[in-house]
């Protein structure tokens, strides 16, 4: 097949968006600087609205991961403070999907169904970012309210597919976001900057039993209309 061909090529975003998955237990091993900045300088290529590219992002390595870490933890159990309001709520399919990752996760790191222990342990992984030697905190500007944040998605998704095509393995995280103003304090950035998520990435550790389920995804029936 010629590889200039559009079916050659969507071969290779088909296997991309096929391995890509949110890595649950990292090695501690860092991810060298000159692959970092190559996952960066693809994921600058996403679209965005009139080309305003909102996203900034602070990217941590060594002991800057190590005390972003430790501040999470210390504040773990304080009240949520996201910059952009959490969903008012899950209902229908959305809550039965919500459900659904969340018992597979469970049930692959042998949580019993009821055991609020073991899962309250497993939810704090949130905070220990999962190991990761890695993280880049996904901000976008005040201003732009809903629509920056949009763009930044769209930020997100080209981040952790390039991060895929690199060999990296991620996990986008909202229980970052829960802790905006902390995390902005932290890290010196402006009160005009709002944290849309933080994506934990580093090389996944494969035979952690948290990396060996996945999560489905609901047929085109499910999510497409036509209009003929």
């Amino acid at each position: 097949m010629n590889p200039t061909h559009p079916a050659h090529q969507s071969t290779h975003l088909d296997d991309l968006l096929a391995q890509r998955h949110s890595c649950r237990q990292f090695r501690p091993d860092p991810v060298p600087r000159a692959t970092i900045e190559r996952m960066l300088a693809l994921a600058q290529r996403s679209a965005s609205w009139c080309n305003a590219q909102p996203w900034q992002v602070t990217v941590t390595s060594g002991q800057a991961t190590e005390r972003l870490r430790q501040l999470l933890l210390d504040h773990a159990g304080a009240p949520a403070a996201p910059d952009f309001p959490w969903p008012r709520a899950y209902q229908g399919v959305y809550q039965q999907r919500r459900r659904e990752c969340g018992l597979a996760l469970y049930d692959s790191v042998g949580i019993a169904r009821g055991d609020r222990a073991a899962s309250a342990r497993q939810a704090m992984e949130n905070f220990r970012l999962f190991g990761a030697p890695h993280v880049a905190l996904i901000t976008t500007d005040e201003a732009l309210g809903l629509y920056g944040a949009v763009d930044c998605g769209a930020y997100v998704a080209n981040f952790l597919l390039a991060a895929t095509s690199l060999g990296v393995a991620t996990i986008a995280q909202a229980a970052l976001a829960a802790r905006g103003p902390l995390v902005r304090t932290h890290f010196g950035l402006p009160d005009s900057r709002r944290l849309v998520c933080g994506i934990s990435f580093g090389f996944a550790d494969a035979e952690h039993p948290a990396n060996r389920f996945r999560t489905i995804r609901a047929p085109l029936a499910d999510a497409v209309q036509w209009a003929d």
